[in-house]
C-alpha cells in the first residue's frame, strides 16, 4: 500500500511506519478492520465454528461487491456505455472467482466437525441471505415468494423489493442489443420483469447472429463475458452442494431446505443463472 519495497532481511526504516497514530490508524479509519474483527461470535467451543463464521461473512462481502458491479453494469447498459458495462462485468468476474475460492476453509468439514456447532445456529441458513437474493434477482431469477420471506425486516425487504421490481441485468443487456440494431423480440423487451426470465428462441437467434459475425466484435466479447459469469455462478452453486453433501449427506437443511439431497444451495437448482448458458450460442 505504499511505494516502498521491503525484504525479509531488510525491513522498512521509515519512521512514518512506527510513529504513533493520533487515534485510530488511517488504515482502520478507511477499512474499519476493527469493526469487521468484532463480528465473529461463535456460539460453541467447536474448533471449526470460527472458520464457518468467517467463511460465511467473507462470502457476504463478495456478494455485496458482485451486486455493486452488476448494478454499475446495468446503469452503463442503460446509457449505451458498453466499455463501462464491460469493465464492471470483468470486475464482477474477478469477484466471483474469489467467491468460489472462499469455500476452501470449510470445504472438507466432516459430519462430526459440522455437527459440533450446527445446532447453535438453529434455523439460520445461507438460503436466507438477502444479498444473495439480490444477486439472483439481478440475474433474472425473480421470486415473489422469496421476496415475501424478508417482510419481517422492512428495510431489507424494501431494498430487495426494489431489485425485484427493476429490470434484471440481462433485461438491460437485451435492451442495449436492441438499441444497437439487433433483433431482440418485442415480447421479450416488454415482458413483466418481475417474472423469472425464460429462454426465448428469438433471443437465441439474436445471439447466433452475434456469434456468426466477426469473432472480435464487442458484442461477441459481451456474450463470452456473460457466459463466464454464468459458469462461475453455476460452479459456486455446485461447490455449495458438494460442501453440504460432504458435511451432512442427505439430512434436511437448517431452514427446512432439502440439504444435500435438495439440488442447489441458497437458490434452488445448481444450474446456470436463468437461461444464460452458452454452449456455442452465448447467452439466451
Amino acid at each position: 500500500m505504499n511505494d516502498r519495497t521491503t525484504t525479509l532481511d531488510g525491513p522498512a526504516t521509515d519512521d512514518t511506519l512506527t510513529r504513533p497514530f493520533e487515534g485510530a490508524s488511517p488504515y482502520d479509519t478507511y477499512v474499519h478492520a476493527s469493526v469487521l474483527n468484532t463480528l465473529q461470535h461463535p456460539l460453541t467451543e467447536a474448533p471449526d465454528e470460527m472458520g464457518f463464521l468467517v467463511t460465511t461473512q467473507v462470502m457476504e462481502l463478495w456478494f455485496t461487491l458482485v451486486v455493486h458491479e452488476w448494478r454499475t453494469a446495468k446503469v452503463a447498459f442503460a446509457k449505451d456505455d458498453l466499455p463501462a458495462a464491460m469493465d464492471a462485468l470483468v470486475r464482477s468476474r474477478r469477484a466471483l472467482t474469489a467467491l468460489g475460492g472462499a469455500w476452501a476453509p470449510i470445504a472438507a468439514l466432516t459430519p462430526a466437525q459440522f455437527n459440533g456447532f450446527r445446532a447453535a445456529f438453529g434455523r439460520a441458513s445461507g438460503f436466507q441471505s438477502a444479498m444473495y437474493r439480490h444477486m439472483e434477482f439481478l440475474l433474472g431469477d425473480k421470486s415473489a415468494g422469496l421476496l415475501r420471506a424478508h417482510r419481517g425486516d422492512p428495510a431489507v425487504h424494501e431494498a430487495l423489493a426494489e431489485t425485484y421490481r427493476e429490470p434484471s441485468l440481462y433485461d438491460e443487456v437485451l435492451a442495449y442489443l436492441h438499441r444497437q440494431g439487433l433483433p431482440v423480440p418485442h415480447h421479450v423487451r416488454e415482458r413483466d420483469v418481475t417474472r423469472p426470465y425464460d429462454s426465448d428462441p428469438g433471443v437465441a437467434e439474436t445471439w447466433r447472429h452475434v456469434y456468426a459475425g466477426p469473432q472480435h466484435h464487442p458484442h461477441l466479447a459481451l456474450g463470452e463475458l456473460l457466459t463466464d459469469i454464468a459458469e462461475l455462478v453455476t460452479r459456486w452453486r455446485f461447490d455449495h452442494v458438494l460442501v453440504v453433501r460432504r458435511a451432512m449427506g442427505a439430512k434436511p437443511g437448517s431452514a427446512g431446505s432439502g440439504g444435500g439431497a435438495g439440488g442447489g444451495a441458497r437458490g434452488g437448482p445448481a444450474g446456470v443463472p436463468p437461461n444464460w448458458g452458452g454452449g456455442g450460442v452465448g447467452v439466451v
